[in-house]
């Protein structure tokens, strides 16, 4: 199962990809997606929706993707392919072989309707996401750089220092991934260092400066009127935050061992995040006074954080010119951090349209791999545009909508899918079986709908969801009529 160079199903079998990545390798690259800027900035969020009870949000999350992460491990173990959800869409409602309709021409193919509409979500959701690290690091830099705020106004968009670095940003991204997937898995670890030294600094800062009526006032449980609905809104932005663990599913086709490394990485992964994350709450909210960490969630509509949580932590505990150094310090480790993030994100995303393209169900240049570092990249070279342009944007009102595009059109159908592939093929071979089976699909069904539906405003971002799935059903839908008559 770990030969090297194993060939993408569906592809003519000329183009391979060699298994290079490893469980530490997989790890890091894991650690490099989930631990973006991301914590850095929502901490504050999610203390303003929940107050000192705010440890809640981030338990929640973390079972959320310890059931979710458990279905990623079975279905990655049984289904190590290249592309992640795509092979696992395309695979688990495809028709049985032994169907009256498999293979005719203009039968409805299921599995290949699912998993085309996965890869044309990710078209934008993908670049979104990348183009949010970006934009995060932008944000510290500006912290550094304070010009970098200033801006020029062409009609009704605002082009910011912070847009253009993040743009330029992107476009490094590409270049160092243009290198090779094997330059990249070298520089994972290197960069993996810089990813677990922030957050340690920052828990071990606010470990060592804690108020103990701080500390106990997150020990009472955040009972008041209106809990569900804040625990909804606190609970997206942190599940938003453990996202990543996944990530090596999508390297799958270039894994040794997948099928042992992709369910340990994914669970080690997880459990690595969800306790520094616990640890970062309960230190920075046990160090920071409230009206502190507040100080950037409440800022006006539209305006960018001034002053970003870490360095209020560091000026805060530390006194004078130490303070300021420290604060200077925290916010290049973060930017190193949002760097490390945005490489993991369009690494691991640029393989699902590859293998689309490679099946016949995308767009055909997205099947190129590189003639000499045997790497997807057009498909890198497409969503790294994208997410350079995307730069130029304001992407916080679209980030909810992001999530609910992703829970609707690829998680949900993922937890029912797991649950179907074990019906129609219960002799698959399954190196890994998730546990308590079927409670952890059926708990992260339940836990996305309460995401999803707890909050206020969540039909603005379901119709977001509804209009993008139905114009890539259309699309599909054109593209197979030409199939079919060609």
């Amino acid at each position: 199962m770990s030969t090297a160079g194993a060939s993408i199903p569906g592809s003519t079998g000329q183009q391979l990809l060699e298994r290079k990545v490893t469980l530490p390798s997989a790890v890091s690259l894991n650690l490099m997606n989930m631990i973006g800027v991301g914590p850095f900035i929502t901490l504050p969020l999610v203390v303003a929706a929940l107050g000192p009870g705010a440890w809640l949000g981030w338990l929640l999350g973390a079972l959320i993707a310890v059931c979710d992460g458990l279905v990623w491990a079975e279905l990655g173990a049984a289904l190590p392919r290249a592309g992640g959800s795509y092979a696992f869409l395309r695979e688990i409602y495809r028709p049985a072989a032994d169907s009256q309709s498999a293979g005719k021409p203009g039968s409805f193919d299921a599995g290949r309707f699912l998993s085309f509409l996965y890869v044309w979500q990710l078209l934008f959701t993908a670049p979104l996401s990348v183009a949010s690290g970006a934009l995060g690091l932008s944000q510290y830099a500006a912290f550094l750089l304070p010009p970098l705020r200033h801006g020029f106004a062409f009609g009704a968009l605002t082009v910011r220092g912070t847009n253009l670095l993040a743009a330029g940003a992107c476009l490094l991204v590409v270049a160092l991934l243009y290198r090779g997937l094997g330059a990249v898995v070298r520089t994972a670890g290197v960069l993996s260092v810089g990813v677990l030294s922030t957050l340690l600094v920052v828990i071990v800062v606010g470990l060592t400066h804690l108020q103990a009526p701080l500390v106990a006032a997150q020990l009472h449980w955040p009972a008041r009127a209106g809990l569900l609905p804040a625990l909804g809104a606190a609970s997206l932005i942190t599940t938003y935050d453990y996202w990543g663990y996944y990530n090596v599913c999508f390297l799958g086709g270039e894994v040794r061992d997948p099928g042992r490394t992709i369910p340990r990485a994914v669970l080690v992964s997880i459990a690595l995040v969800a306790t520094l994350y616990l640890l970062m709450n309960f230190a920075v909210v046990g160090a920071l006074p409230t009206a502190g960490l507040l100080h950037q969630a409440g800022s006006p509509a539209g305006s960018q954080p001034t002053t970003p949580m870490a360095a209020v932590l560091m000026r805060t505990v530390f006194p004078g010119s130490v303070g300021r150094a420290a604060s200077v310090a925290i916010a290049v480790l973060i930017i190193w951090t949002a760097f490390s993030s945005v490489v993991a994100l369009l690494l691991g995303y640029a393989r699902a349209p590859f293998a689309a393209a490679q099946e016949g169900n995308f767009f055909a240049p997205f099947a190129r791999l590189h003639p000499r570092h045997g790497f997807p990249h057009v498909a890198l070279l497409a969503l790294g545009a994208l997410a350079t342009l995307f730069c130029f944007f304001d992407l916080r009102t679209v980030i909810a909508a992001l999530v609910a595009v992703r829970i609707v059109l690829q998680y949900t159908l993922q937890q029912v899918g797991v649950i179907v592939l074990r019906v129609r093929q219960p002799r698959l071979a399954r190196p890994f079986r998730l546990w308590l089976y079927p409670l952890p699909p059926l708990l992260a069904l339940a836990g996305f709908a309460f995401l999803l539906f707890s909050r206020r405003g969540a039909g603005r971002e379901l119709l977001f969801a509804l209009v993008l799935g139905l114009s890539g059903a259309l699309l599909f839908a054109w593209r197979e009529r030409q199939r079919n008559t060609a």
